[in-house]
C-alpha cells in the first residue's frame, strides 16, 4: 500500500511548470495520493483544476489561511461554499485557524486587530464546515488553546478536526485525543530537537496517525535545508515506522487507512 501526503502545497510547482515531475517523483517514492491545501483565492481554482486533471492522485481543499486574513476576509470566505457545488469537490475545508507567530512584533494594536480578523474568519469557517459536514484542517501557531476553545464553542464534531503540522507536546495531544481530534506530523518529527513532537506522536498512537510534507516547507532529514516535495514523505514515513517499531509496510497500511477514513477518499 502506498503513502498519502495529507498536507502539501502544489501551487509553486505548478506555476514553475514542475508539477508533472513532482508527481512522477512522488509516485516513484511510493505515494499513492496527496492532498494539496488551499490558503487563499489565488490557489483554490488552481487546485480544483489540478485535482480534476489528476483524479485519484491529487485531492484538494479550500480555506483561508490565518496569514492570508485581511480586512476583506469576509468577501473571500464567502466564496468557499461554491466549491462544494461543482463536480471536483474539496475533501476538506482549510487550512484555517490562528497564527500569533506572524503578527506584527512592533505594533501591538495592529497585531490585535489582525488577530481579531483571524478569529472572525476562523469562526465563520468552523460554522461552514459544520454545515457542510466536512473535515477541517487547522493551522495553529502560538494559539493552541485559543483554537481548541473556538472549536469547542463551534459545536463542530472533533472527529472532523485535524491540527496539521503538529508541533505541541504530549499534554496538548491529550487535549485533542480526549475530544476525538487528530494531529498530523511533518518532517519536523525527524529533527533532533523535536523530542516533544515525537512524544506527542507516540501518545496519539499509530492507529490515529497521519503524516504530511507541508511542501515546499519543513523538509525532513536527510534533506533538511533543501526545498521540500511530496516524494520526501518517504523519509518521514521511514523514520516514524522505526519510531513506532513497525515495518514500513505496516506503517503505510495504517496511516493510509487513517487518511482515507478522515478525508473520505
Amino acid at each position: 500500500m502506498g503513502l498519502i501526503d495529507t498536507h502539501t502545497h502544489l501551487d509553486s510547482f505548478a506555476r514553475r511548470g514542475e508539477l508533472t515531475a513532482i508527481l512522477q517523483r512522488a509516485g516513484g517514492a511510493g505515494l499513492e495520493a496527496m492532498i494539496t491545501i488551499g490558503t487563499d483565492t489565488d490557489d483554490w481554482t488552481l487546485y480544483r483544476d489540478i485535482a480534476a486533471e489528476h483524479a485519484g492522485q491529487v485531492h484538494y481543499t479550500v480555506g483561508l489561511h490565518p496569514c492570508s486574513v485581511g480586512a476583506d476576509w469576509s468577501a473571500r470566505v464567502a466564496q468557499l461554499e461554491d466549491f462544494w457545488r461543482g463536480k471536483a469537490k474539496p475533501v476538506a475545508l482549510g487550512e484555517t485557524g490562528l497564527d500569533r507567530f506572524h503578527l506584527p512584533k512592533d505594533n501591538a494594536a495592529e497585531a490585535e486587530k489582525i488577530l481579531g480578523w483571524q478569529k472572525e474568519a476562523f469562526a465563520v469557517q468552523l460554522d461552514l464546515a459544520k454545515r457542510l459536514g466536512c473535515p477541517l484542517v487547522v493551522h495553529s501557531r502560538g494559539a493552541f488553546r485559543e483554537c481548541v476553545d473556538m472549536i469547542d464553542a463551534s459545536g463542530l464534531p472533533w472527529s472532523q478536526i485535524v491540527f496539521h503540522c503538529y508541533t505541541e507536546g504530549p499534554a496538548e495531544m491529550a487535549e485533542l485525543t480526549k475530544r476525538g481530534g487528530f494531529g498530523s506530523f511533518t518532517g519536523i518529527i525527524t529533527y533532533k530537537t523535536a523530542e516533544p513532537v515525537r512524544a506527542a506522536a507516540l501518545a496519539q498512537g499509530l492507529d490515529r496517525l497521519m503524516i504530511e510534507t507541508d511542501a515546499p516547507f519543513l523538509t525532513p532529514m536527510p534533506h533538511r535545508g533543501k526545498p521540500n516535495e511530496p516524494a520526501y514523505l518517504r523519509h518521514t514515513a521511514d523514520f516514524c515506522a522505526e519510531l513506532f517499531g513497525v515495518s514500513r509496510e505496516r506503517f503505510a497500511e495504517v496511516t493510509t487507512a487513517n487518511a482515507k477514513r478522515f478525508f473520505g477518499i
